[in-house]
């Protein structure tokens, strides 16, 4: 059996040159992650704003939706 170290047990695997279908993919997903990243960001801040307004303002309970009664028919 052959003896076993570093250089005979894990083998280099020769780099792979990078194909144009693997740029683009590259490049859409930072462009995807980044937009992400600005989508996260503006949300929290617009949630914080919404909770800080909501906690300025006093809470009124909601009103009570009312319906319209309908027209009473005329007699002919």
């Amino acid at each position: 059996m052959a003896r076993l170290s570093k250089t005979t047990l894990f083998k280099d695997v020769p780099q792979r040159s990078e194909t144009p279908m693997d740029k683009t993919t590259r490049a859409a997903k930072e462009i995807l992650d980044h937009e992400k990243e600005v989508r996260e960001g503006k949300t929290d801040r617009l949630r914080k704003a919404r909770l800080a307004h909501e906690a300025a303002t006093p809470s009124e309970p909601p009103k009570k939706a009312t319906r319209k009664k309908p027209a009473a028919k005329a007699d002919k």
